[in-house]
């Protein structure tokens, strides 16, 4: 079997951008004082991810949650005492949460938002392109699938992905790599790993445009440049730093320059202006001169979490994640394998 092409891989059915939220300030306020009440109540915790919105990622500091990379929110979710989880991202990670905790509940306050990495690789194509090459580990991003991790021999996350190829390629070991085409290519050319990558994307970081970003870079004094490693290699060979979500924000507060430049999803400015304050940040360009939003990254799966559905998953318990047992238990192998080889820092 051949390697799909990317016009072959599934279409996602990307939402439009949501019309912006039409509740006053005070039923904002109110949504979110009930919710607190609820957490309480359901002995629940709040994970949210970076590119969440801002009283999501607010709400869930406010409460003794976390706001996280999928890796963080992955381990949070696993050792934290509460009964029940509601996860604020996309759906790969409410199934990651409940592979790793199936005894806790794990709501979301939508099933819908999914991710255009992990529907670019469904499981039966997946898994006969493996079977082609059994001499190969199959290593897969964080972004996919509970039936695609558990086909896996490994999973990693952006803030780990370099160094399991690093390992691997130490070991002379040949390895499937799905689904991220880009951070693919750059884990391959960092590490040197025999690799077989799958043809995936991230449809926000494929959309920074490194003729733009090379001009905003030229016109800027004293400036740095974050790249998250999903982009294409002509982004990141602009680079300053290339590196996870939690990585850049590190670097956005470590760097010297006052001007930070920074490729990903503009969710993440919610906790890197905390963490880098002083600094000016400015959002990459992902579109074409004319454009009427030349800078306009965000993730429209993302952006369908808000206070009013997550209150009602609280409320109702909808959008229960469940996962069938024979597939969390093979998932569960490479995920604590990724989890234990983030924590012995190999």
């Amino acid at each position: 079997m051949t390697l799909p092409r990317a016009h072959e891989l599934p279409v996602c059915n990307i939402p439009a951008h949501p019309e912006p939220d039409t509740i006053s300030p005070a039923q904002q306020q109110d949504y979110i004082d009930k919710i607190k009440a609820l957490l309480k109540a359901e002995n629940a915790a709040l994970v949210a991810h970076y590119y969440t919105d801002a009283s999501l990622q607010a709400l869930a500091e406010e409460t003794g949650g976390m706001v996280a990379d999928s890796l963080e929110m992955a381990r949070f979710g696993k050792e934290h005492p509460a009964t029940t989880l509601i996860v604020a991202g996309v759906k790969f990670m409410g199934e990651t949460a409940k592979i790793l905790s199936p005894d806790k509940r794990v709501l979301m306050p939508t099933l819908e938002a999914t991710c255009s990495l992990d529907v670019s690789c469904p499981i039966e194509q997946f898994s006969d392109f493996c079977d082609q090459h059994p001499e190969r580990e199959v290593v897969v991003y964080a972004n996919t699938s509970a039936a695609v991790k558990a086909r896996a021999d490994w999973v990693v996350t952006s803030s780990i992905a370099l160094k399991v190829a690093e390992h691997m390629a130490a070991k002379g070991q040949k390895i499937i790599w799905a689904p991220d085409k880009y951070l693919g290519d750059y884990v391959q050319s960092q590490s040197g790993v025999d690799m077989l990558p799958w043809q995936g994307s991230c449809i926000v970081h494929e959309q920074f445009k490194a003729d733009a970003l090379e001009k905003l870079k030229a016109e800027t004094d004293d400036v740095a440049v974050l790249v998250h490693p999903e982009s294409p290699a002509n982004v990141i060979a602009l680079a300053d730093v290339v590196g996870s979500t939690t990585q850049l924000i590190h670097a956005a507060r470590d760097l010297p320059q006052k001007n930070v430049i920074v490729a990903t999803d503009r969710g993440i400015f919610y906790k890197m202006k905390q963490a880098a304050a002083g600094k000016n940040l400015i959002e990459a360009p992902n579109a074409g001169e004319g454009a009427t939003c030349r800078s306009c990254a965000h993730c429209p799966w993302m952006a369908m979490n808000n206070v009013e559905n997550l209150y009602q998953s609280l409320k109702t318990g909808a959008n229960e994640i469940h996962i069938d047992p024979d597939i969390g238990k093979q998932a569960m192998r490479p995920l604590q394998r990724m989890l234990d080889f983030s924590k012995q820092g190999q």
